[in-house]
């Protein structure tokens, strides 16, 4: 009879160690709780495992919870899912936005011609920029978008010839750009034009010639370069909340709790408009440049 027991007891002690993985579902859950889901939400996003929409609703839900059943759903679907996350880096891929000489090397680029006849093209993502990109337009448009590109060489050219049509060339921060375009009933932007450029950092050239059409140029962040500031925001708000329970917790009262909230409430709003007016006008941009290489 002992030895049943015994056994029986051996059985239940494969499952203890599960029990703080599993808490149980009607338990309030307290902040730690929450931010360790946080994290794990921050880290899909980071990963490309969730949209910035789906990011937002979820963690918007996270701090919504009361309990561990209401936790438990927002990261099931996670390599890291339930609320015992490990701890993670928010800064993701640093090295590849932050050393340009990884970036810059020899070969002839992924190819030399980007032609739209009535239509468009467009140029993004993970490339390599050849020496010279000759780049048509006839009653179309294109994009050339270099912020995650690499250079086969230090010093690159972008000839751009627009007829009746519009191109539109992205660079990002600490890049170089000379603008020795020409237009006729047409022009080049040249506001980009004398910013000094990083050490190491490749030059851009933009040549070409533009006859009632365009060739713009603007410098963009990548989008992993604006997730890691509004974390970084974010982080300055939590640090600065946290900084201010530390100095009302002797003496807090009722009417500083009620104060502590309302600021919380003003500030978090804030934020959240200020995000969503910069997601507006970049959307609006975007649009812009699409409706704009549409008309050509």
């Amino acid at each position: 009879m002992t030895d049943a027991v015994s056994s029986g007891g051996s059985d239940d002690q494969g499952l203890t160690p599960r029990a703080p993985r599993t808490p149980v579902p009607e338990l309030r859950a307290s902040d730690a709780d929450r931010e360790r889901v946080a994290e794990v939400l921050r880290d899909a996003l980071a990963e490309g495992r969730l949209d910035m929409e789906e990011f937002e609703e979820r963690l918007e839900a996270t701090y919504k919870a009361r309990t561990y059943g209401e936790l438990t759903p927002i990261t099931r679907d996670l390599p890291a899912a339930g609320v015992t996350a490990p701890a993670v880096s928010l800064i993701k891929e640093p090295a590849v936005s932050g050393s340009w000489a990884g970036r810059i090397g020899g070969g002839e680029g992924s190819s030399s011609w980007a032609v739209a006849v009535m239509s468009g093209f467009q140029r993004k993502g993970r490339w390599t920029v050849p020496k010279r990109l000759n780049c048509f337009a006839f009653w179309g448009g294109g994009e050339i978008d270099l912020r995650e590109a690499d250079f086969a060489d230090r010093e690159v050219e972008i000839n751009c010839v627009a007829i009746m049509g519009g191109m539109n060339v992205i660079v990002p921060p600490g890049v170089e750009v000379i603008v020795r375009g020409m237009g006729i009933m047409g022009g080049f932007d040249h506001r980009e034009e004398g910013v000094p450029g990083e050490p190491g950092a490749p030059r851009v050239i933009v040549t070409g010639f533009a006859f009632w059409g365009g060739v713009g140029v603007e410098r963009k962040l990548t989008r992993a370069e604006r997730q890691r500031l509004k974390e970084e925001r974010r982080q300055e708000k939590l640090d600065r909340k946290a900084a201010r329970k530390e100095l009302h917790a002797s003496h807090r009262d009722s009417l500083g709790d009620l104060l502590d909230a309302h600021l919380d409430a003003r500030e978090e709003h804030r934020e959240l408009m200020r995000e969503r007016r910069e997601e507006r006008r970049e959307a609006r941009r975007e649009e812009r440049d699409r409706r704009r290489h549409r008309d050509y």
